[in-house]
């Protein structure tokens, strides 16, 4: 064997040939895959659009649940002011959970709250009817 060191000759052109292809911005074969640069600012803006979607979307919703405990809360406030209007008139009787009572107002303007419906007194009373009403488990009054 010679010591002799045969000089190499490549066949492809140099400007054809790199020395680091991983480093390419594209591909450097025929079959390699398509490098595509990415648009940062198209995906930023995508993403932050479809943020603005989704907590616009959760906001709606935690408003309509908002408004719903609104609504419960003034019904609430509304039978307590009717139960204390109920408790602060003239009643003659203990009233029982879950039974309907009828509130009347006398010329006089004093109130009083009666088992006797508007329709089982008769054509003459000296009073005006209110309201009728169903005591409920918490001791408050729904107006019927």
């Amino acid at each position: 064997m010679p010591d002799k060191k045969e000089n190499f000759i490549n066949p492809i052109d140099k400007d054809k040939v790199a020395e680091t292809p991983h480093n390419l911005p594209y591909a450097h074969t025929v079959g390699g895959a398509v490098i595509k640069p990415i648009d940062r600012g198209r995906v930023k803006g995508l993403a932050v659009s479809a943020m603005y979607e989704q907590t616009d979307m959760q906001l709606e919703q935690i408003r309509e649940q908002i408004e719903l405990l609104a609504e419960q809360a003034r019904a609430i406030q509304k039978r307590v002011e009717i139960s204390e209007q109920i408790y602060l008139c003239k009643m003659n009787f203990k009233p029982l959970i879950g039974h309907t009572y009828h509130l009347y107002r006398r010329d006089n303007g004093e109130e009083f709250l009666s088992m006797i419906s508007p329709t089982e007194w008769g054509r003459n009373k000296p009073f005006e009817f209110v309201a009728s009403a169903k005591l409920l488990a918490d001791h408050t009054w729904e107006i019927l």
